[in-house]
């Protein structure tokens, strides 16, 4: 009897030291039809994740956290920034950290963000 509690003593010892995490992974599509009023979306159990797909003036980006409608941190926002580069005032779209001067803190900002979806409310997003 003491060999068998020691044993499960051990066991729930080890047990308890190990590596605990929590693994991302998805089935995407789900399979089945959503729909609202004039809009219907149809999906499909074990497609790869659908990233991004558009249609007229309609997108879909799949995935979590996303900063709203499709955009990524690219060339196109790099060039609005160089147009802007040491310019000092209020509202200029390049001042990504909002303190009226587009500088090296703001193209570290753009760095950071690079090749990503944008964040909420990215003040370089095409309109």
């Amino acid at each position: 009897m003491k060999i068998l509690v020691l044993i499960l003593v051990l066991v729930f010892a080890l047990v308890s030291f190990g590596d605990y995490r929590i693994a991302l992974s998805t089935i995407d599509g789900n399979g089945g039809t959503s729909s609202g009023g004039q809009y219907k979306l149809t999906g499909t159990i074990g497609q790869p994740l659908a990233k991004y797909s558009s249609a007229g003036n309609y997108e879909l980006l799949g995935g979590l956290g996303t900063g709203g409608p499709l955009c990524f941190v690219d060339f196109p926002d790099f060039i609005i920034f160089a147009e802007y580069w040491l310019q000092t005032g209020a509202g200029l779209p390049a001042d990504i950290n909002g303190d009226g001067v587009v500088d090296i803190y703001d193209l570290k900002l753009l760095a950071d963000e690079w090749m990503c979806t944008c964040p909420y409310n990215w003040p370089l997003r095409l309109k």
